[in-house]
């Protein structure tokens, strides 16, 4: 073990549940950073800009609206 620590407490003393604690919410964030942001539902004007894909939206698509 030769390489540098990730953590280290430079002022005090704290406990080993602090430092669970501490572990803790530095894992939670790093795996939510690396975690892909969820893509925006699409907007009504771009889902009507979109052909329906039913099995008989080509029929309906000759109809007026």
């Amino acid at each position: 073990m030769d390489e540098e620590p990730l953590v280290s407490v430079v002022r005090g003393t704290p406990t080993d549940r602090e430092l669970a604690a501490l572990v803790a919410v530095l894992a939670a964030r790093s795996t939510a950073m690396d975690a892909a942001a969820p893509r925006p539902p699409a907007s009504a004007w771009l889902m009507s800009a979109r052909p329906s894909m039913g099995s008989s939206s080509w029929r309906r698509s000759g109809l007026p609206r």
